[in-house]
């Protein structure tokens, strides 16, 4: 990055008033040294002219020619849990434990959310959902890593090269967080019981430091109605965080790419709110591997026709992703020819990807060419005609994100693959606080992806665990569930020992 001097201050405005921006420095010289350096280091980080390009495109989106055609995707990119054969999914298995045990699989999570939405101000991966144990969510999912690196050693011809190293993605806010996080550094955002249940884990909840690496994700400025940059105060940007899809970037520009380089064949990419997602998932690594496919996703299948859920299908030929209020009902409720009691369209989006680093590599300039999408948004402002802070009461501006599978288009069918999962076994996101209570304890609503609907999840999935195993659960959990630690089993494996024993525990 270009040293703060006077030259480069004047190059860097230069940049800016070519793109008709130069209104964001017009209080740039009543700034004190130290406020110059801090603005002129965040407009650095700005490419004025990739945002102008990505606002245009936002706002006058390419038109498609014809009618699109849309179809599931065929039979030769798609595998189910639910329907393969179990000798396919044991060969998966092998595969993708034989990959991790070369050190060849990472695990990039996207973790840029804050709890906001569930009363937390902290990192949504520090939230408790109050399972037996307090564990976070960041230690659940750290824990299904440490346990599938020491099955796949077990296996490895070389048992220390069995290392998964753990990128996270965080946005500006919950970088600092996360990190403290880790360290088992007391956080602000949370409260002292929620900061004590932390204490007592281990710093990187057993990982090795080396193989966690904390990013963050880009920003974009806010912009008016009009095309103008917002400022938040007279000497910074108002900025938003570029979307899921500011992924693709985030990993040239932070050095991802380079740290995986020399070992890297295989990426699991998956969404910091799914308490049930399987952390560099051997099935899933094997099945897209087998396949030699630059992108694959999983998908469970949807609901019902209503179910507002975006779904993975083909259109014009190309994979890609429709958004609910994108079809139609007759669309919607459409049966499969081949089985009619199920959905015609029904692979509905879970954000859960694998990626060849081979593709991710080669993205280059293509990750500046992701369809931009606008959010229009009531956006506090300083005003730099009137010289004053506005807290605006209607939406005044846009924010410009993107979205990780948006590059899904650019690929042949035979370079992307889509695996259907239970949901029950894989999917159970936490968006929602849980409803009010009434005076009797019981919900006002039924809860939906909620702290609660989470908690129950883990619970009921250790329960069914441990029942295949031939063991019984008495354990007076409120859920009827039972509480099994990553460490204890990655998916059900491992429980023998239980057979024939009632367990009365809250958690093993």
């Amino acid at each position: 990055m270009p040293a703060f001097t006077p030259a480069e201050v004047q190059n860097l405005k230069a940049q800016y008033e070519k793109v008709g921006q130069g209104h964001v420095f017009t209080y740039f010289d009543s700034l004190s040294e130290t406020e110059q350096k801090a603005f002129f280091e965040q407009l650095q980080k700005v490419d004025p002219a990739r945002v102008t390009k990505l606002r245009e495109l936002a706002l006058n989106p390419p038109k498609e020619e014809g009618q699109a055609v849309v179809e599931p995707l065929p039979e030769s990119a798609s595998a189910s849990i639910i329907d393969s054969k179990p000798e396919d999914i044991q060969r998966w298995y092998d595969l993708g434990l034989e990959l991790i045990g070369k050190g060849e699989v990472a695990v990039v999570l996207l973790a840029g959310g804050q709890g906001t939405r569930l009363g937390s101000k902290a990192p949504k991966g520090c939230f408790d959902i109050k399972l037996p144990s307090h564990k976070s969510l960041f230690q659940i999912q750290a824990e299904r890593i440490l346990k599938i690196q020491q099955l796949a050693a077990k296996r490895a011809a070389d048992p220390s090269k069995a290392v998964i190293p753990w990128f996270i993605m965080t946005s500006g806010p919950t970088r600092g967080p996360t990190e403290k996080f880790f360290k088992k550094e007391k956080l602000d955002e949370l409260t002292a019981e929620e900061n004590a249940n932390r204490a007592k884990g281990e710093a990187y909840f057993g990982l090795d430091p080396k193989n966690v690496t904390i990013f963050e994700q880009g920003v974009l400025p806010c912009i008016t109605n009009e095309g103008k940059f917002m400022l938040a105060s007279k000497g910074k940007l108002a900025v938003a965080p570029d979307g899921n899809g500011g992924l693709y970037k985030a990993l040239q520009d932070e050095g991802v790419l380079e740290k995986m380089r020399p070992n890297i064949k295989h990426i699991h990419a998956y969404c910091v709110d799914n308490c049930l997602a399987k952390v560099a998932d051997p099935v899933f690594i094997g099945f897209a591997a087998e396949k030699k496919v630059k992108i694959a996703t999983k998908v469970v299948r949807k609901r019902d026709a209503k179910e507002s859920v975006g779904l993975i299908i083909q259109k014009n030929g190309k994979p890609d992703v429709v958004e609910y209020s994108e079809i139609d009902d007759a669309t919607r409720q459409a049966t499969d020819p081949k089985q009619p009691n199920l959905l015609k369209f029904r692979a509905a989006n879970i954000v859960n990807h694998y990626y060849s680093f081979e593709y991710l590599d080669s993205m280059g300039d293509a990750v500046n060419k992701l369809p931009p999408h606008v959010a229009r948004k009531k956006i506090p402002f300083f005003d730099t005609d009137k010289g004053e802070a506005v807290d605006p009461k209607t939406p005044n501006g846009i924010k410009l994100e993107q979205f990780v599978f948006d590059n899904f288009k650019w690929l042949n069918l035979n370079e992307f693959a889509c695996m259907e999962v239970r949901r029950e076994d894989e999917f159970s996101p936490l968006k929602n606080a849980d409803p009010a209570k009434k005076a009797d304890g019981s919900f006002e609503k039924e809860p939906e992806d909620s702290p609660t609907t989470s908690r129950k999840h883990i619970k009921e999935q250790g329960r069914r665990w441990v029942e295949n195993a031939g063991a019984s659960v008495k354990n007076g959990d409120v859920d009827g569930g039972l509480e099994v630690s990553p460490l204890t089993s990655y998916a059900g494996e491992g429980l023998e020992s239980y057979k024939g024993q009632t367990i009365e525990k809250a958690s093993i």
